[in-house]
C-alpha cells in the first residue's frame, strides 16, 4: 500500500507524466533513425549472446581439463575462443555503428532546432538569453542524441544479458538464481524513490550551466567595454560567484549520487558474497564441478552488472528527458507568421502603417494610434529621441512584431500585403550597431546574394563609399573581417553593412542609425549614391541628424508614443 501511495504521488505531482511527454517527443527521432538503431540493437544482442555462450564453453573446457567430463580439449578451447572473439567483434561493431548514428542524429536534431529558433516568434524568443539558447543547441541536443541512439540498445542488451544469465543459472541451480535476485526489489524501490530528486538536480545543473554560458558570451562580446570601464575585477567576482553556485549544485548532486551508489554497492557486495558462499558450499559437497562453479561466478557477475546497468539507465533517462524538456520549451514557442512563406512582392511598393497601436509584453505602450507612409521613390526620415520607439516601427515594418490595433501593410500594383515574415525579403535592413560577421569582406556581402560576382560586390562597396578603404586592403574584398568587425573602424563596418544591403537589390532600404559613425560629407555622398543608383525604390532612414533628415522628401517625428509628420 505504501509503495502504491508513493507511485500515485509521483504521478500526481507530474514527474512521470512530464517524463512520458518528453519521451514521446524523442520517439519521433527514434522512428526516423529506426533502421540504424535496429542494427545497433542486433549487434549488441549478438555480442551479449556470444558472451553468454562463452561462459558455457568455459565451463565445459574446465571440466574436460579437470577430468570431470570427457571431450576434446582443443575443440572446446577453440569454441570458447571463437565466442569470446565474436563477442568482442560484435561490441566493437556496435560501438562504431553507435558513433555513426549518434553524429547523424545529433546533426539532424541540431539543424532542426537551429532552424526552429531562427523562425520562432521574435518576442517569444526574447525570453531566452542567447547563451542559454547556445547551451540548449549544443549540450542538450548532444544529450538527447545520445539518448536516442544509445538508450534503447543499452536497455535491450542489458535485458538480454540479465535474463540470459538468469535462465542459465536457473537451469543449473535455482537457489543460486534466487540469491542473485535478492537485491532486485531493493534496487527497483530505490530507483523509483530517487527519480524526482535526480531530475531536480539535473534541471538545476543545466540551468546554472546556461547562466554561466550566457555570462561568458556577454563578457567576451563586450570585452572592450569591460576593459574600458575598468570593471574587470567586478566581472571576475561575478564569475567566481557563478562558479560557486555551480560548484554547490555539482557537489550536492555528487554527494547524493555517491550515497546512493554506496548503498547499492554494499547490497551488490552482499549478494556477490552470498552467491560465492553458496557456490563454494555446492562445490564442497560435490554437487557441482569446478567448471560449473566458474560459470556460476561469471554468470552471477554478469547478472549483477547487467542489472546495475539497467538501474543506471534511470539517471540517464532523467538526464535525457530533462534535456528533451529544455528543447521542447523552445520548440513549443510559436513560429512567426509567414516564416516558411515568400510573398510575391510588387516591383514598386509603399509601406503604410495606419492607426497602429503597439504594446510590448511588459505592458508598456510604445506606439499609440500612429500612421506612417513611405511611397515608392521617396526617402523618408524618422526622427525622435532615443528610446521613443523608432526601432519598434522598424520591427513592425519587418514583421517581427504585430500591431495591437491598426494595420501594417505593403502596398503596390493594386495589392495590399500584411507585413510579416513572408514580406521581409522586400526590405534590405541595416540595423544600428556592428552587424558584420567573421569571414571576408566578400563573404559578408554574399550572405544576402551567394551568386554575386566580384564586380557586383565592388559596385555595392563603391555605392556605400567603402571602396576607398577596401581597395587598399592586402587582399582586397577577400581580406579577413574579425569578430565584431575587428580590424575595421565603426564607420568602415557600417559602410560594409550598407554595401551588403544594397547588393540585396530589395525595393525598400531601411537604415536604422546606420550612418551614425560617418562624417556628414561621407554620409551625404553615400545617400546620394543610393538615390542615383536606381536599385532602391524607397529608403527609410532613422536618424538623429537634422542634416540627414533635411535631404529626405518626407519627415516624421516620434514624440512619446505619438508620430507626427514634419512640415
Amino acid at each position: 500500500m505504501e509503495f502504491s501511495r508513493k507511485i500515485k504521488e509521483k504521478i500526481e505531482d507530474g514527474t512521470f507524466r512530464e517524463m512520458w511527454r518528453e519521451t514521446k517527443w524523442m520517439s519521433k527521432y527514434i522512428r526516423t533513425y529506426r533502421a540504424a538503431v535496429l542494427i545497433h540493437i542486433l549487434l549488441g544482442v549478438l555480442g551479449t549472446a556470444m558472451s553468454l555462450v562463452s561462459s558455457l564453453a568455459m565451463s565445459k573446457l574446465i571440466d574436460v581439463v579437470t577430468g570431470y567430463r570427457t571431450g576434446e580439449i582443443w575443440s572446446a578451447a577453440a569454441f570458447m575462443a571463437g565466442m569470446l572473439i565474436g563477442s568482442v567483434t560484435m561490441q566493437a561493431a556496435a560501438s562504431r555503428i553507435a558513433a555513426i548514428i549518434n553524429i547523424r542524429v545529433q546533426n539532424g536534431i541540431q539543424a532542426e532546432m537551429y532552424d526552429r529558433m531562427l523562425r520562432t516568434d521574435w518576442q517569444a524568443l526574447r525570453e531566452f538569453r542567447s547563451g542559454d539558447l547556445i547551451n540548449r543547441l549544443n549540450g542538450d541536443v548532444n544529450t538527447v542524441a545520445s539518448g536516442v541512439t544509445g538508450f534503447l540498445p543499452s536497455f535491450v542488451s542489458g535485458s538480454v544479458q540479465f535474463f540470459g544469465s538468469l535462465i542459465i543459472i536457473l537451469c543449473f541451480d535455482p537457489v543460486m538464481a534466487l540469491i542473485a535476485l535478492i537485491g532486485a526489489p531493493v534496487y527497483v524501490l530505490s530507483s523509483r524513490m530517487l527519480v524526482r530528486k535526480m531530475r531536480e538536480y539535473n534541471k538545476r545543473m543545466k540551468d546554472i550551466g546556461s547562466q554561466v554560458m550566457s555570462f561568458h558570451e556577454d563578457s567576451f562580446r563586450n570585452v572592450t567595454a569591460v576593459k574600458s570601464f575598468g570593471i574587470t575585477d567586478g566581472f571576475n567576482k561575478r564569475m567566481l560567484s557563478m562558479q560557486a553556485s555551480y560548484r554547490t549544485a555539482m557537489l550536492d548532486y555528487n554527494k547524493f549520487s555517491l550515497v546512493a551508489g554506496f548503498v547499492m554497492g554494499i547490497i551488490g557486495l552482499l549478494i556477490s558474497a552470498g552467491c560465492f558462499g553458496w557456490g563454494v558450499y555446492r562445490l564442497w559437497t560435490n554437487a557441482i564441478s569446478y567448471g560449473v562453479m566458474t560459470m556460476f561466478l561469471q554468470l552471477t557477475n554478469m547478472l549483477r552488472s547487467s542489472f546495475s546497468s539497467l538501474i543506471s539507465l534511470v539517471p540517464t533517462a532523467i538526464s535525457v528527458t530533462t534535456s528533451a524538456g529544455r528543447l521542447m520549451a523552445v520548440v513549443e514557442l510559436p513560429e512567426e507568421e509567414g516564416a516558411r512563406e515568400r510573398a510575391d512582392i510588387p516591383a514598386d511598393c509603399s509601406v503604410e502603417l495606419n492607426d497602429v497601436t503597439f504594446t510590448y509584453k511588459d505592458g508598456e505602450t510604445v506606439l499609440e494610434n500612429i500612421s506612417f507612409e513611405a511611397k515608392s521613390g521617396e526617402r523618408v526620415a524618422l526622427t525622435g529621441a532615443s528610446g521613443e520607439g523608432k526601432t519598434t516601427i522598424v520591427r513592425l515594418i519587418l514583421g517581427l512584431v504585430k500591431p495591437d490595433s491598426g494595420t501594417a501593410m505593403l502596398c503596390g500594383e493594386g495589392r495590399m500585403l500584411t507585413l510579416s515574415a513572408s514580406t521581409r525579403h522586400a526590405f534590405a535592413y541595416v540595423p544600428q550597431g556592428n552587424t558584420v560577421f567573421v569571414g571576408t569582406v566578400a563573404e559578408n556581402l554574399r550572405m544576402v546574394k551567394p551568386e554575386a560576382t566580384d564586380d557586383e560586390i565592388k559596385t555595392a562597396l563603391r555605392l556605400a563609399c567603402a571602396d576607398e578603404f577596401t581597395e587598399k586592403l592586402p587582399e582586397g574584398i577577400n581580406s579577413a573581417v574579425g569578430e565584431l568587425g575587428s580590424g575595421f573602424s565603426e564607420g568602415q563596418s557600417q559602410r560594409i553593412a550598407v554595401a551588403r544591403a544594397l547588393l540585396q537589390d530589395a525595393p525598400v532600404l531601411i537604415l536604422d542609425e546606420a550612418t551614425s559613425a560617418l562624417d556628414e560629407v561621407t554620409e551625404k555622398n553615400m545617400l546620394d549614391n543610393i538615390k542615383a543608383c536606381g536599385r532602391v525604390k524607397t529608403c527609410i532612414i532613422i536618424t538623429h541628424r537634422p542634416a540627414t533628415a533635411a535631404i529626405c522628401e518626407k519627415q516624421y517625428r516620434l514624440d512619446g508614443a505619438r508620430l507626427t509628420e514634419v512640415g
